[in-house]
Order: C-alpha cells, then sequence, then structure tokens
C-alpha cells in the first residue's frame, strides 16, 4: 500500500513559482524589436507613472511593453486597433508589475479590444452592455477583453482613482496561484495574508455602510475589491495614503514600490 503525500500550501507555491519561472525561461528566445518613436512619445504624453520615471526608469519600463508587446496578440474586434491601444494596453500590463523584473503574464495570450463596453455574453448591442473589461475563462482561457474607450479613459483622467485595464491586468495576477480570490500568493508573503483578510473585510464592510470613498464595485466581492484597491494605489497613490494610510502600507509591501512621487521599484 502506498502512503498518500501530502502536499503543504508551502510546497504548492515553490511548485507553482517553478512553473511559471520554466515557462518565463522558455519565452526569453522571444524576438523583441526596438520601441519606436512614436510609442515612446504615447508613453510620455499619456501615461502619468511612465513620466515620473527617472531617465533609466524609462528606459527598463520601454523595454518591458515592448517585451510584453512581442508576445501577446492585441485584436480589435469590430473597430481598428492603434497605435495609442497598443501603448496603453503595454503600460496597463507593466505598471503593476514594474518592481517585478521578470514577471511575464503566462496567462494571457490575446487582448479582444472592443469599441464600447459589451455584455458577459461578449455581445456589443443591446441593453445589457455593462462591461468595461473582462479576464475570460474556459473556450476564453488566456484571453482579456477590454472596452478602448474605457481602455483610453482609464490614462486621460488624471484626477479619478479608476483604470479599466489595470484593473484586469491586476486580476491576472491575482490568477496566477489559479484562483481569483483577493489574496495574491506571487505578492502576498504568509506573513501578511491573515491580515490583509482583515483588511479587505473590515473595507469592505466600510463600503457597504457608505462609509467610504473606494469605488462600491469593490464591496463585490474579495478579488474585486483587490483589483479596485489596486487601481486607486496606482492612480491616486498620495490621496489613498492619505485616507487609507494601512491600506496604503500593505499595497505598496505587495507591489514593492517606493514613494510614489519618484515612481521607482525598491
Amino acid at each position: 500500500m502506498i502512503d498518500a503525500i501530502m502536499i503543504t500550501a508551502g510546497t504548492l507555491a515553490v511548485l507553482l513559482l517553478l512553473f511559471i519561472s520554466l515557462i518565463r525561461k522558455g519565452k526569453k528566445n522571444r524576438i523583441v524589436l526596438p520601441m519606436p518613436e512614436n510609442y515612446r512619445e504615447l508613453l510620455n504624453r499619456h501615461v502619468l507613472f511612465y513620466q515620473k520615471l527617472d531617465e533609466q526608469g524609462r528606459k527598463h519600463f520601454e523595454d518591458r511593453v515592448q517585451y510584453f508587446l512581442s508576445g501577446v496578440r492585441i485584436t480589435g474586434v469590430n473597430t481598428a486597433v492603434e497605435d495609442l491601444d497598443r501603448v496603453l494596453i503595454g503600460a496597463s500590463a507593466i505598471i503593476p508589475i514594474y518592481a517585478f523584473p521578470d514577471w511575464e503574464y503566462v496567462n494571457l495570450n490575446e487582448v479582444l479590444l472592443y469599441p464600447e463596453t459589451f455584455s458577459e455574453e461578449f455581445e456589443q448591442e443591446g441593453s445589457r452592455r455593462s462591461v468595461l473589461g473582462m479576464v475570460g475563462s474556459g473556450a476564453m482561457q488566456n484571453v482579456m477583453i477590454l472596452s478602448r474607450h474605457a481602455l483610453r479613459q482609464g490614462f486621460s483622467n488624471k484626477t479619478d482613482k479608476n483604470n479599466t485595464a489595470i484593473h484586469e491586468f491586476v486580476h491576472l495576477i491575482d490568477k496566477t496561484d489559479g484562483d481569483v480570490d483577493g489574496v495574491p500568493d506571487v505578492l502576498l508573503s504568509n506573513q501578511y495574508t491573515l491580515p490583509w483578510l482583515d483588511m479587505m473585510h473590515k473595507k469592505i464592510r466600510e463600503i457597504m455602510k457608505n462609509r467610504s470613498d473606494i469605488d462600491p464595485y469593490g464591496a463585490t466581492n474579495q478579488a474585486e475589491f483587490f483589483a479596485v484597491v489596486s487601481e486607486y494605489f496606482f492612480e491616486r497613490p498620495d490621496l489613498l495614503r492619505s485616507k487609507h494610510p494601512e491600506l496604503y502600507g500593505i499595497l505598496n509591501k505587495m507591489f514593492s514600490r517606493s514613494s510614489e512621487e519618484t515612481g521607482t521599484a525598491v
């Protein structure tokens, strides 16, 4: 009789990281062309995160964006994909993982760009079109769907706390451990898991009692809370730190960023 093998959560995490590492190594042979000059101009014009970086940081960001775009298809559905769309999608992918130089979205092959909002069944017409972005599952596994309007709006409004594309890429980060549950094992060390869960539940209760400036959509569930507050963290870090210092602190540990004034990684 063979004894059952008990795999601890720690062992699973190690195996997961090893699997991701092997996939990343397999993609290193990808051919990446230099960033076109107009892409650099678009970054400088539209992406505040990029604008705040020093010269070395900007070069690192550009390289990461180009590497991402060389491996992920961006397909327009009833709309043409323009250079601005490619640049903003690439920037949205890199902003949350900027501090992690070897990170790759191993669970993403293609981004579908719709002109406007769509339904949960991916319909572009009718009255049920309320979805701005979505990470696919089932037959749409490894696919992200974004509204072009929402993508651009996320970077054009410099004073709000919302960025749809960053929201969806945070879902992909959360999904890396197999579950979209608001507890991203790849970012969260064991010592912070329980404090993070306590923080989430506390803040969700505040939202539900209308005692918070966090987007009410964050009260939907843990996964949406994590994505919503991550938008807030990257869009309005000063305001988040002022209004929710503990929440800011734990997100800062997750994403390993230093002062938002410099925009550079720890």
